[in-house]
Protein backbone atom coordinates (compact mmCIF):
# COMPACT_ATOMS: atom_id res chain seq x y z
CA UNK A 1 0.00 0.00 0.00
CA UNK A 2 1.52 3.28 -0.71
CA UNK A 3 0.82 6.63 0.77
CA UNK A 4 -0.22 9.91 -1.82
CA UNK A 5 -0.22 13.29 -0.01
CA UNK A 6 -0.87 11.69 3.39
CA UNK A 7 -3.55 9.01 1.58
CA UNK A 8 -2.85 5.53 1.68
CA UNK A 9 -3.25 4.11 -1.82
CA UNK A 10 -4.01 0.50 -2.35
CA UNK A 11 -3.63 0.84 -6.29
CA UNK A 12 -2.11 3.86 -7.77
CA UNK A 13 -0.64 1.87 -11.05
CA UNK A 14 -3.23 -0.27 -13.09
CA UNK A 15 -1.54 -1.69 -16.27
CA UNK A 16 -3.13 -1.64 -19.78
CA UNK A 17 -2.44 -3.03 -22.75
CA UNK A 18 0.56 -4.52 -23.13
CA UNK A 19 3.14 -2.11 -22.69
CA UNK A 20 0.81 0.60 -20.46
CA UNK A 21 -0.30 1.38 -17.26
CA UNK A 22 -2.26 4.22 -15.68
CA UNK A 23 -0.39 5.79 -12.51
CA UNK A 24 -1.38 8.01 -9.73
CA UNK A 25 0.98 10.72 -8.81
CA UNK A 26 -1.34 12.84 -6.79
CA UNK A 27 -4.54 13.59 -5.09
CA UNK A 28 -6.36 16.94 -3.25
CA UNK A 29 -8.91 16.64 -1.45
CA UNK A 30 -11.99 13.64 -1.37
CA UNK A 31 -15.82 13.20 -0.81
CA UNK A 32 -15.80 15.66 1.80
CA UNK A 33 -13.73 18.52 -0.48
CA UNK A 34 -17.07 18.90 -2.59
CA UNK A 35 -19.35 18.99 0.35
CA UNK A 36 -17.62 21.84 2.04
CA UNK A 37 -17.06 23.60 -1.03
CA UNK A 38 -21.13 23.77 -1.43
CA UNK A 39 -21.44 24.17 2.10
CA UNK A 40 -19.56 27.33 1.99
CA UNK A 41 -22.43 29.25 0.71
CA UNK A 42 -24.12 29.17 4.03
CA UNK A 43 -20.60 29.43 5.95
CA UNK A 44 -21.02 26.12 7.10
CA UNK A 45 -18.46 23.14 7.22
CA UNK A 46 -18.52 19.49 8.16
CA UNK A 47 -15.95 17.60 9.78
CA UNK A 48 -16.77 14.25 8.59
CA UNK A 49 -18.62 12.13 5.98
CA UNK A 50 -21.95 10.99 6.76
CA UNK A 51 -25.28 9.97 5.10
CA UNK A 52 -26.25 13.61 5.29
CA UNK A 53 -23.03 14.75 3.45
CA UNK A 54 -23.76 11.83 0.79
CA UNK A 55 -27.22 12.80 0.04
CA UNK A 56 -25.98 16.48 -0.25
CA UNK A 57 -23.19 14.96 -3.01
CA UNK A 58 -26.14 13.08 -4.74
CA UNK A 59 -28.67 16.06 -4.71
CA UNK A 60 -25.65 18.38 -5.93
CA UNK A 61 -25.34 15.76 -9.44
CA UNK A 62 -28.64 14.86 -9.67
CA UNK A 63 -29.56 19.11 -9.71
CA UNK A 64 -26.16 19.91 -12.03
CA UNK A 65 -24.66 21.83 -9.57
CA UNK A 66 -20.75 20.67 -10.25
CA UNK A 67 -19.07 23.37 -9.48
CA UNK A 68 -18.41 22.00 -5.92
CA UNK A 69 -17.31 18.66 -7.96
CA UNK A 70 -14.38 21.21 -8.75
CA UNK A 71 -12.52 21.94 -5.84
CA UNK A 72 -10.33 17.96 -5.66
CA UNK A 73 -7.67 17.61 -7.90
CA UNK A 74 -5.72 14.33 -9.25
CA UNK A 75 -2.65 14.66 -11.47
CA UNK A 76 -2.14 10.63 -13.38
CA UNK A 77 0.84 9.49 -15.18
CA UNK A 78 0.22 7.46 -18.10
CA UNK A 79 1.86 5.28 -20.65
CA UNK A 80 -0.11 4.53 -23.76
CA UNK A 81 0.18 4.95 -27.77
CA UNK A 82 -0.16 7.71 -29.49
CA UNK A 83 -3.50 7.25 -30.84
CA UNK A 84 -4.92 6.94 -27.02
CA UNK A 85 -2.93 10.19 -26.35
CA UNK A 86 -4.34 11.88 -28.86
CA UNK A 87 -7.79 11.59 -27.98
CA UNK A 88 -7.49 12.07 -24.59
CA UNK A 89 -5.86 15.31 -24.86
CA UNK A 90 -9.03 17.59 -25.46
CA UNK A 91 -10.09 16.39 -22.04
CA UNK A 92 -8.13 19.20 -19.92
CA UNK A 93 -8.20 20.69 -16.46
CA UNK A 94 -10.38 24.10 -16.74
CA UNK A 95 -12.01 23.36 -19.96
CA UNK A 96 -15.54 23.95 -20.14
CA UNK A 97 -15.89 20.73 -21.88
CA UNK A 98 -16.45 21.99 -25.26
CA UNK A 99 -15.65 20.03 -28.73
CA UNK A 100 -12.72 22.96 -28.84
CA UNK A 101 -11.72 24.32 -25.71
CA UNK A 102 -9.88 27.95 -26.07
CA UNK A 103 -6.39 28.22 -27.63
CA UNK A 104 -6.25 30.52 -24.56
CA UNK A 105 -7.15 28.60 -21.70
CA UNK A 106 -4.65 29.23 -18.92
CA UNK A 107 -5.42 25.92 -16.69
CA UNK A 108 -4.76 23.32 -19.71
CA UNK A 109 -2.52 20.56 -17.20
CA UNK A 110 -0.92 18.47 -19.75
CA UNK A 111 3.17 17.57 -19.73
CA UNK A 112 4.18 14.97 -22.06
CA UNK A 113 7.49 13.40 -22.65
CA UNK A 114 9.29 14.76 -26.25
CA UNK A 115 11.45 12.82 -28.51
CA UNK A 116 12.79 16.51 -29.39
CA UNK A 117 14.87 15.57 -25.87
CA UNK A 118 14.90 12.44 -25.09
CA UNK A 119 16.46 9.49 -26.75
CA UNK A 120 14.81 5.80 -24.83
CA UNK A 121 14.47 2.91 -26.46
CA UNK A 122 10.71 3.33 -28.25
CA UNK A 123 7.94 1.27 -27.21
CA UNK A 124 5.37 0.31 -29.65
CA UNK A 125 1.90 -1.03 -28.64
CA UNK A 126 1.53 -4.62 -30.77
CA UNK A 127 -1.86 -6.08 -30.83
CA UNK A 128 -2.01 -9.56 -29.76
CA UNK A 129 -3.96 -11.72 -32.81
CA UNK A 130 -6.78 -12.48 -30.92
CA UNK A 131 -7.13 -8.13 -30.45
CA UNK A 132 -7.47 -7.44 -34.23
CA UNK A 133 -10.97 -5.83 -34.96
CA UNK A 134 -13.46 -5.67 -38.10
CA UNK A 135 -14.42 -2.70 -39.40
CA UNK A 136 -18.13 -1.98 -37.97
CA UNK A 137 -20.36 -2.71 -41.01
CA UNK A 138 -23.04 0.46 -39.71
CA UNK A 139 -20.61 3.09 -39.05
CA UNK A 140 -17.54 4.81 -40.57
CA UNK A 141 -15.50 4.66 -37.21
CA UNK A 142 -15.31 2.09 -34.22
CA UNK A 143 -14.72 -1.30 -34.86
CA UNK A 144 -16.87 -4.42 -35.13
CA UNK A 145 -15.98 -8.27 -34.14
CA UNK A 146 -12.90 -9.63 -34.26
CA UNK A 147 -10.86 -11.11 -37.06
CA UNK A 148 -10.16 -14.89 -37.34
CA UNK A 149 -6.89 -15.99 -35.62
CA UNK A 150 -5.55 -17.02 -38.69
CA UNK A 151 -5.34 -14.15 -40.17
CA UNK A 152 -4.81 -12.11 -36.45
CA UNK A 153 -1.86 -13.85 -36.80
CA UNK A 154 -0.87 -12.59 -39.69
CA UNK A 155 -1.35 -9.04 -38.83
CA UNK A 156 0.40 -9.19 -35.67
CA UNK A 157 3.33 -10.76 -37.85
CA UNK A 158 3.75 -7.80 -40.48
CA UNK A 159 2.95 -5.01 -37.75
CA UNK A 160 5.35 -6.51 -35.89
CA UNK A 161 7.93 -6.36 -38.63
CA UNK A 162 6.66 -2.84 -39.49
CA UNK A 163 7.86 -1.67 -36.07
CA UNK A 164 11.01 -3.44 -36.24
CA UNK A 165 11.83 -1.55 -39.82
CA UNK A 166 10.77 1.94 -38.51
CA UNK A 167 13.66 0.96 -35.54
CA UNK A 168 15.96 -0.12 -37.50
CA UNK A 169 15.71 3.33 -39.69
CA UNK A 170 15.46 5.43 -36.70
CA UNK A 171 18.67 3.92 -34.73
CA UNK A 172 20.59 4.68 -38.48
CA UNK A 173 19.55 8.43 -38.34
CA UNK A 174 20.32 8.63 -35.02
CA UNK A 175 24.06 6.93 -35.53
CA UNK A 176 24.78 9.25 -38.54
CA UNK A 177 24.01 12.74 -35.81
CA UNK A 178 20.89 13.49 -37.53
CA UNK A 179 19.04 15.36 -34.67
CA UNK A 180 16.63 13.40 -32.35
CA UNK A 181 13.05 15.95 -33.66
CA UNK A 182 13.64 14.63 -37.21
CA UNK A 183 14.89 10.77 -36.59
CA UNK A 184 11.56 10.19 -34.88
CA UNK A 185 9.99 10.92 -38.25
CA UNK A 186 11.05 7.46 -39.00
CA UNK A 187 9.06 5.92 -36.24
CA UNK A 188 4.91 4.05 -36.91
CA UNK A 189 3.55 7.03 -34.85
CA UNK A 190 0.24 6.02 -33.78
CA UNK A 191 1.56 2.62 -32.04
CA UNK A 192 4.23 4.49 -30.62
CA UNK A 193 3.97 4.61 -26.48
CA UNK A 194 4.12 8.19 -25.39
CA UNK A 195 4.05 8.98 -21.44
CA UNK A 196 2.15 12.01 -20.00
CA UNK A 197 0.85 13.78 -17.11
CA UNK A 198 -2.87 14.71 -17.00
CA UNK A 199 -4.29 17.11 -14.24
CA UNK A 200 -8.36 17.33 -13.52
CA UNK A 201 -10.78 17.98 -11.25
CA UNK A 202 -13.37 15.46 -9.95
CA UNK A 203 -16.02 16.66 -12.84
CA UNK A 204 -13.22 16.74 -15.48
CA UNK A 205 -12.09 12.98 -14.85
CA UNK A 206 -16.20 12.30 -14.84
CA UNK A 207 -16.50 13.98 -17.92
CA UNK A 208 -13.63 11.48 -19.36
CA UNK A 209 -15.15 8.61 -18.11
CA UNK A 210 -18.58 9.07 -19.15
CA UNK A 211 -17.01 8.91 -22.57
CA UNK A 212 -14.66 6.75 -22.60
CA UNK A 213 -16.32 3.85 -21.01
CA UNK A 214 -19.51 4.00 -23.75
CA UNK A 215 -19.57 1.10 -26.04
CA UNK A 216 -18.80 3.13 -28.96
CA UNK A 217 -15.46 4.22 -27.32
CA UNK A 218 -12.67 3.32 -28.69
CA UNK A 219 -11.77 -0.53 -27.28
CA UNK A 220 -8.17 0.78 -26.16
CA UNK A 221 -9.33 4.08 -24.64
CA UNK A 222 -11.95 2.22 -22.81
CA UNK A 223 -9.15 0.09 -21.01
CA UNK A 224 -7.84 2.81 -19.93
CA UNK A 225 -10.54 4.48 -18.76
CA UNK A 226 -11.50 1.44 -16.70
CA UNK A 227 -7.91 1.72 -15.00
CA UNK A 228 -9.36 5.57 -14.09
CA UNK A 229 -12.41 4.84 -12.86
CA UNK A 230 -10.92 1.81 -10.51
CA UNK A 231 -8.45 4.51 -8.77
CA UNK A 232 -10.88 7.30 -8.63
CA UNK A 233 -13.56 5.53 -7.05
CA UNK A 234 -11.19 4.12 -4.32
CA UNK A 235 -10.63 7.93 -3.43
CA UNK A 236 -13.97 9.55 -4.49
CA UNK A 237 -16.34 6.64 -3.88
CA UNK A 238 -19.77 8.88 -3.55
CA UNK A 239 -18.91 11.51 -6.24
CA UNK A 240 -17.69 9.58 -8.87
CA UNK A 241 -20.47 6.73 -8.09
CA UNK A 242 -22.79 9.88 -8.83
CA UNK A 243 -21.05 11.62 -11.43
CA UNK A 244 -20.26 8.54 -13.73
CA UNK A 245 -23.52 6.15 -13.76
CA UNK A 246 -22.34 4.94 -17.06
CA UNK A 247 -19.27 3.35 -15.85
CA UNK A 248 -21.11 2.42 -12.61
CA UNK A 249 -23.69 0.49 -14.91
CA UNK A 250 -20.73 -1.56 -16.50
CA UNK A 251 -19.16 -2.38 -13.46
CA UNK A 252 -21.90 -4.27 -12.08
Amino acid sequence: MANINGQQVKENRIDVLDKGYVRLEAITGSDLSTVNSAKVSYDKKATEFTEREKRLIKFLATHGHTSPFRHAFVTFEVFAPLMIARQWYKYQIGSAHEEIAPANDPFFAWNESSRRYITEEPEFYLPAPNEWRKAPENSKQGSGDAINSELGMRLTETMLEHQLQGLVLYEELMELGVCAEQARLALPAYGLYVRWYWSASIQGVAHMLNQRLAHDSQKEFQQYARAVYDIMIEHFPVSIDELVKLAEEQTK
